[in-house]
């Protein structure tokens, strides 16, 4: 029998362990491109007003104008740190707690925007950015990551967000500095739960383009990004215009068979990796191939479990965080293969953690290194409570412990190396004050324009099955699947061939041929 202080126990490790399955987002560099430089960005007189309003919002939030300005610096919900400088401008947008009961309660929706670089005659309209989590902050990433989309920001302002719960828009807090747990979140933040879910958010996005002054709704969701463009297309696919779903989630399963196709896909990339190793090393640190190497890896994380490996700044690296910093280098891509390599060699044969903890807590804007930090006992910002408080708010999955245990063990059974970790995931919402939406994201969407679906074949977070189920919901003649032959978590941009169809297709509408493929 279990006690009441085990339980709470077991919710907080769950929610570290959690960093392992939720989707997220790899930021690389845009390359030197062919399509022309930008030029400073020439002001508009006036902002462009839409002529189709929400349906059901009352005029009090569609009579609204943004007030854009100066960006501040991060406020501690998103992190702090510096103001993002002059290229940026800020605003607030006024939208309603619950949109079944407009005139009640009101929330503050953060944004950011950087205007369109290229001629006043060739701009688009606005693209509205998620990069993932959920949990991560568009206010803080945008100017982060805005070189990754200089050629789309000639034709777009580029514009994101933080969604219900994140950073500046109503952030949840469960705790004072940590995550403290289900009971710390409905005490500190109960009011707002119910509200912060993804069909919430996807509503927002509905208030945000009538805003922003666009017909249509222009999108490029990434990783958890992609359910959020599913869910919007699936609410409003009359307003969908141009949108890429990129390194897309599954819309079809439930998070409990979610988090077995996700600890074999991890596997799948650490399988490869393996081999890559061995040909390629003479000494490599795991070994022969992919049996050696879950061998080894594994019995690697039994030792870390029992007696962590130290690391600078005092903190040491654990099973949880060691298995949590592999699988971040394996979302890199093969660009991260060289790196893991070395990571692997230092805590098998020197016995230190350094490598494999910096990349655990580093890989921002990851959620993977979000509850790596919850797993330490420091978030920093309210990331970690804001990616617990949508995860439930969207799932259903509320199993006894009976039933966690029967699911961990086929979790676990999925992956010799991660799937321990990963199932304690299923357990994270035990216990929250509220119930979950649904078991999986409905993103049928017909009547919508093509919508442009993009994975790798090679993903270990979001599996390539995922997408092709995505484009398949989404609809015969709506869902578009360019598959991409790679490595990593995402293809945009360091894929050419990805990079380019994206760009065709967002600047000039063109999509590409049905099966098509990129090497």
């Amino acid at each position: 029998m279990r006690t009441g202080f085990e339980t709470a126990g077991r919710g907080r490790r769950a929610a570290a362990a959690l960093l392992a399955v939720v989707v997220a987002f790899t930021a690389a560099t845009v390359s030197g491109c062919d399509e022309g430089g930008a030029s400073s960005p020439a002001p508009r007189a006036q902002e462009r007003r839409a002529t189709n309003p929400p349906a059901g919002v009352p005029s009090v939030f569609t009579g609204q104008r943004l007030n854009w300005a100066v960006c501040p610096a991060p406020s501690g919900a998103q992190g702090k740190g510096e103001a993002p400088g002059e290229d940026y401008e800020c605003a607030t947008m006024k939208a309603p707690l619950d949109y079944a009961r407009p005139g009640g309660d009101t929330i503050d929706v953060a944004l950011i925007r950087k205007r369109a670089t290229g001629p006043e005659g060739g701009r688009i309209g606005s693209l509205l950015l998620n990069f993932g989590g959920p949990g991560v902050s568009g206010v803080v990433t945008l100017p982060a990551v805005a070189d990754d989309y200089a050629v789309l920001g000639e034709a777009y302002d580029l514009v994101s967000f933080d969604p219900r719960g994140v950073g500046g828009t109503a952030p949840v807090l469960c705790g004072q500095d940590t995550y403290e747990g289900a009971s710390a979140c409905g005490g500190r933040s109960g009011r707002l739960l119910p509200y912060v879910g993804t069909s919430s958010t996807a509503r927002d996005m509905e208030l945000m383009r009538f805003l922003l002054g666009d017909e249509r709704l222009h999108y490029f969701g990434v990783s958890y990004g992609t359910r959020l463009g599913g869910v919007y297309a699936h609410l409003f696919p009359r307003n969908v215009g141009r949108m890429v779903l990129e390194a897309p989630v599954d819309p079809v399963l439930d998070d409990f068979r979610s988090e077995i196709a996700r600890a074999r896909a991890v596997q799948r990339a650490f399988d490869r990796f393996a081999r890559h190793c061995a040909k390629t090393y003479d000494d490599c640190p795991t070994g022969s191939g992919p049996e050696q190497a879950r061998q080894r890896v594994t019995a690697l994380l039994d030792r870390l479990k029992e007696k962590p490996a130290p690391a600078e700044g005092g903190e040491d690296l654990d099973d949880s965080l060691a298995a949590h910093g592999i699988a971040n280098h394996l979302d890199r891509g093969r660009d991260g293969w060289e790196r893991l390599v070395e990571a692997l060699r230092e805590v098998m044969e020197r016995g230190r953690g350094d490598a494999l903890l910096a990349e655990a807590y580093d890989h921002d804007p990851d959620s993977r290194a979000r509850l790596a930090g919850a797993h330490a006992g420091v978030t920093g910002d309210n990331g970690t409570s804001a990616l617990v408080a949508i995860s439930c708010a969207d799932s259903d999955l509320r199993p006894s412990f009976d039933e966690f245990d029967v699911m961990e063990r086929q979790v676990a059974a999925a992956s010799p190396v991660f799937g321990e970790t990963w199932a304690n995931a299923l357990y994270l919402c035990y216990d929250w004050p509220f119930d979950g939406e649904s078991a999986a994201a409905d993103v049928r969407a017909e009547g919508a324009p093509p919508v442009l679906v993009v994975a790798n074949t090679g993903d270990p977070t979001t599996p390539y099955e995922g997408a092709r189920r995505m484009a398949a919901e989404l609809g015969e003649r709506v869902g578009v699947l360019l598959t991409v032959r790679d490595e990593g978590h995402g293809s945009f941009p360091h894929n050419r061939c990805a990079e380019r169809a994206v760009h065709l297709y967002l600047v000039h509408g063109t999509t590409p041929e049905a099966g098509a493929v990129c090497p």
